[in-house]
């Protein structure tokens, strides 16, 4: 006996048709929101140039056919290719996440809103370069600036109340929801567009988080992101041609995506779309540590010059973190690869700790020889403190606490170090942001000579001046 299921066609799921109205219709006006949005787009396109230093990385990247010129094509930071807006998605995504020293977003499920950067910079500068050979007026940086507000915004406040990770799927799922909706609006989407588009983005094979933790840590969760950004073009090149939508995407009995892997639950949300991820957004600026340990290298780094001659005559250390922290990086054992190391709150302490640095070279196997970083890590005693955990969640506080004490056999130590705030913090914006441009003159000259160092700088140091600079000509300045 069979039972009849309604084949009428329902009206778009709320939380779908929420996210194409904000993205067709919010005007940006928050001054904080772009101002923070100029430092994020220095620092994420910063470390992508850094990442270019490492064959891993630039192994990843050009186009698919060796050779492949496209006109009008996207050109990718840093590099000579020129490609489609779909593969130069997936290469600037690429070398922005490669050494995890982007921004970061902690809740309910974390992330890094900047990789969202990798579509929307391709799908603007090809825009703009296809509207000035058509004669047309190109896009200009403004229009940046206030995409990846937007999708900070949507992977953000998605991420508040909302934790894939405890249903075993990555966060880079809201990198393809977010840079789907904000890509498709760029590219003149109506909000039924956008509806289709970001619908379609919800049904996709979602990524597994199984390259993210032991035993099976690897370099795929630095293109993970790329892939998503890139996806999220394709899903809305797709949706500009026509391709149809999915309206009960999410919410559908059985088949949709809360029945299938979210258990059944549907999302909550926390406050509406606005500014306020960009305005709260946390910079990884001193070191490409998992911002989890970021507090907890800071401790290190105090510690360093009371420890490193004394290293033999250490009996314990006491790492005391949050929740969160013990269940993504908290390791134990061998540690095989960069990715596994840049994700191991004990190696990344163990570096501070015994080299009063922590650099992307420090994951490198060169490094990770030395026998004093195991010696040391099978020392290190992880707890939580309840307290740091609550205040993680806390919307008024947004912590990452760590503190780091060293016991010596002799029984003497050192103090308890804490760090609750990251430099990278909001709370200690003002004292970031210079450091923050010191990184991102750092970054350029990794890879350009003197002069294009200091032109790209001084535009991006004027706020005005950036955002009423054509993307093509932006994204020129970066050409090699």
């Amino acid at each position: 006996m069979s039972s009849s299921i309604s084949n009428a066609r329902p009206e778009p799921d709320e939380v779908i048709a929420s996210i194409a109205a904000y993205a067709s219709d919010y005007r940006i006006e928050s001054e904080e929101a772009l101002q923070t949005a100029r430092l994020c787009l220095m620092d994420t396109l910063g470390c992508g140039l850094l990442a270019l230093r490492y064959p891993e990385c630039t192994k990843h990247l050009g186009p698919i056919v060796p050779g492949t010129t496209v006109p009008n094509g996207v050109k990718v930071p840093g590099t000579s290719y020129q490609l489609d807006p779909v593969m130069a998605a997936f290469n600037i995504g690429c070398m922005i996440r490669w050494l995890d020293y982007n921004d970061t977003w902690l809740a309910a499920e974390w992330g890094h809103p900047s990789d969202n950067l990798g579509g929307i910079l391709a799908v603007a500068d090809y825009l703009s370069r296809s509207r000035v050979a058509q004669g047309e007026p190109p896009l200009t940086m403004r229009s940046v600036l206030e995409a990846m507000i937007k999708a900070h915004e949507i992977q953000g406040v998605i991420a508040l109340e909302n934790s894939f990770n405890r249903v075993g799927l990555d966060h880079v799922i809201l990198v393809k929801v977010a840079s789907t909706a904000v890509v498709t609006a760029m590219l003149g989407g109506t909000k039924d567009e956008i509806i289709n588009a970001v619908s379609n983005a919800w049904i996709d094979g979602q990524a597994l988080r199984t390259y993210r933790h032991a035993p099976n840590t690897g370099s795929r969760k630095s293109w993970a992101a790329g892939d998503a950004t890139s996806r999220a073009v394709r899903l809305a090149l797709l949706a500009m041609k026509g391709e149809m939508g999915y309206p009960s995407a999410l919410t559908a009995k059985t088949w949709g995506f809360y029945d299938v892997l979210f258990k059944g639950r549907e999302f909550a949300f926390q406050r509406p779309y606005g500014s306020y991820v960009m305005e709260h957004v946390l910079f990884k600026i001193s070191f490409p540590a998992e911002f989890h340990a970021q507090t907890a290298v800071e401790c290190a780094l105090q510690l360093h010059p009371q420890v490193a001659g004394r290293l033999n005559e250490i009996d314990r250390v006491v790492l005391t973190t949050h929740e969160s922290a013990i269940r993504i990086i908290d390791k134990k054992g061998p540690l095989h690869n960069p990715a596994d190391r840049d994700h191991c709150l004990q190696y990344m302490t163990a570096i501070g700790l015994i080299y009063g640095d922590l650099t992307a070279d420090h994951y490198e196997d060169a490094v990770a020889q030395d026998p004093r970083i195991d010696a040391l890590r099978d020392k290190m005693i992880t707890v939580e403190d309840k307290r740091y955990s609550a205040e993680y969640h806390d919307p008024e506080k947004r912590s990452i606490a760590n503190s780091v004490q060293v016991f010596f056999k002799d029984g003497s130590s050192t103090a308890n170090i804490e760090v609750e705030y990251p430099i990278g913090h909001r709370r200690r914006r003002s004292e970031g942001i210079p450091v923050l441009e010191r990184k991102f003159a750092a970054n350029l000259a990794t890879r350009f000579p003197s002069k294009q160092v200091k032109a790209i700088y001084e535009l991006c140091q004027d706020q005005q001046k950036l955002e009423s600079t054509p993307v093509h000509a932006f994204v020129d300045l970066f050409v090699i």
